[in-house]
């Protein structure tokens, strides 16, 4: 098997203020799970959705009708980054030769991005982690170069990081090898400590620790739009009036 996906999906949807866990929330007329899986279906074997215990049942619904998926639960909220680490399962099961990784609301990629992103791992010796990122006026995240262009740190608003006014974001999608998934995201696990601000072991700080051993390759996309997660009522008209225009 080339590719799986893992969508952390443990989020309730607080802020969205719905009755749904957030994955299932609707956007554009459907739930943010089939627009994940219309987005990736041609690019992934199989999915991997994590799921807070309180809504398991209805993302298993779900996985069972899309027919190329599984659930893992997460019991306690203690981030994404263990949120990805409770896929190791299917992985080692599977064993696909790169495990790509979405945030359940990132809605907006564009499919040119995703196609971008396995030419990047499909040419040659694949590098350890690939990932779009896009310029920003106030950024949620910011990852700093240093003058070699290797991302040397992440800074996060959610941590309380002081934010540049411009920066440099994610779009919430990455591509690891499976040798970086295997064995660079298991050394790193065991240290990291949880953020200052959230109290949560999160994903991005592995990205500078992972680029000061091995390549990790971004590419540039131009519209912040893609970047946009929905966490907010206000995030969720955005988003929707982004994807009617891109009809």
């Amino acid at each position: 098997m080339s590719r799986i996906l893992i969508v952390p999906a443990a989020g309730l949807g607080t802020r969205l203020k719905t009755s749904v866990p957030k994955a299932l929330v609707t956007v554009d007329g459907r739930p943010m799970l089939d627009h994940l899986a219309t987005l990736y279906e041609p690019f992934v074997a199989y999915t991997v959705v994590v799921a807070h215990p309180s809504f398991a049942p209805l993302i298993e619904q779900w996985a069972d009708e899309a027919g190329y998926a599984e659930v893992v639960q997460q019991r306690e909220p203690t981030g994404m980054l263990d949120a990805i680490l409770l896929a190791a399962s299917a992985v080692e099961r599977l064993r696909p030769e790169s495990i790509w990784i979405t945030w359940c609301d990132q809605v907006g990629v564009l499919p040119a991005t995703v196609q971008r992103l396995a030419d990047a791992t499909s040419v040659g010796l694949p590098p350890a982690l690939a990932f779009p990122t896009v310029r920003q006026a106030e950024p949620y995240i910011h990852f700093a170069r240093d003058t070699h262009e290797r991302i040397v740190n992440v800074l996060h608003r959610r941590e309380g990081d002081a934010m540049p006014a411009e920066g440099e974001s994610d779009m919430g999608l990455f591509a690891l090898s499976r040798e970086a998934f295997d064995q660079d995201l298991q050394t790193y696990a065991r240290d990291v400590m949880p953020g200052r601000g959230t109290g949560e072991r999160n994903f991005l700080p592995f990205i500078p620790w992972l680029a000061g051993r091995k390549p990790v390759v971004t590419f540039p996309c131009t519209d912040p739009m893609e970047a946009l997660g929905i966490n907010t009522p206000e995030d969720l008209q955005q988003v929707e009036a982004w994807l009617r225009s891109r009809r």
